[in-house]
């Protein structure tokens, strides 16, 4: 009982201090991302809600932005068919949400981070041109800019302060993500300890499928949780590059959820969802098959 709770209580402090190692960076990279969003977001917006037949271009690198509005305000837009149903696969595949921040502090290198974006707004690109050209959806315009109320209403649906400015927000977002960092490393920690890291990275290695499909599953739930998951399994190599890929594909951060909340077509949301697991698991699939690394 004593060597369980002194592994156990190990665990605990080990994930505390890789917790408050990350803090400072983390911090400082949302203040640099609360910038960028309270300063270009709406122009943004504006430009993805005018751009046309390249939309789904213009989706895909609004998604590369790391940050949780771009993926939610694409949801509300398509709901109002501003934009195509390209362009919003575009925008949901692209989403790095907290990828950049969780991979850098995490020890990756910078290019690694911008390898795995540029692959996802790639994906993004090509799927989003080929729904438009099946689905053959043409963009109806409801006139006039996007109103940037509707991106205070998405993030108050997520609890995110952004109206308080902005080293608060940042402050939010930050605190957060490192909640979330805490608990999976104590999560990783303890799986490790009872089940062995080496039996974790066979389950991974010798199905890969398998495990590119619950990555995708995880990437599918509506948080920016979901992004810090999967980064940090992938930072910790439990799981593959092409599972990363899988999850990080499929994943949306609060998109998925504004969409069926806004979107009254049930059929059509459920053809969203499933394109987006169908795409994650088959390009993290190939991945792994072809041996891509970042």
């Amino acid at each position: 009982m004593i060597g369980i709770l002194t592994a156990f209580g190990k665990i605990l402090i080990d994930a505390l201090l890789d917790t408050l190692k990350l803090a400072p960076f983390l911090y400082l990279m949302f203040v640099l991302m609360e910038f960028i969003e309270h300063k270009a977001s709406k122009k943004t917006l504006n430009m993805l809600a005018r751009s046309g037949r390249i939309s789904p271009l213009v989706g895909a690198l609004c998604g590369a932005v790391p940050q949780c509005g771009f993926s939610a305000a694409a949801a509300g837009l398509y709901a109002g068919r501003v934009v195509s149903v390209g362009t919003l696969l575009a925008v949901f595949l692209s989403t790095s949400d907290e990828l950049i921040p969780v991979l850098i502090s995490g020890g990756a290198q910078f290019t690694t981070a911008l390898n795995i974006v540029g692959f996802k707004v790639a994906v993004g690109i090509v799927v989003g041109v080929a729904a438009d050209a099946i689905v053959n959806l043409k963009r109806r315009h409801r006139g006039g800019d996007f109103d940037r109320d509707s991106i205070h209403d998405l993030c108050e649906s997520e609890h995110c302060n952004c109206g308080n400015g902005l080293w608060h927000s940042a402050l939010h977002h930050a605190v957060r993500i490192l909640i979330v960092i805490f608990a999976l490393s104590v999560i990783l920690g303890t799986t490790i300890e009872l089940i062995g890291e080496d039996s974790i990275k066979t389950a991974f290695i010798s199905t890969p499928f398998v495990g590119n499909m619950i990555s995708a599953l995880i990437g599918l739930i509506p948080n920016c949780a979901a992004s810090v998951i999967i980064t940090e399994l992938y930072l910790e190599s439990i799981i593959t590059p092409g599972a990363m890929i899988s999850g990080l594909l499929a994943g949306s951060g609060i998109g998925i959820f504004v969409l069926m909340r806004n979107n009254r077509r049930p059929i059509e949301n459920a053809a969203i969802i499933v394109t987006l697991l169908i795409v994650g698991i088959l390009c993290g699939t190939l991945v792994d098959l072809i041996g891509i690394t970042f």
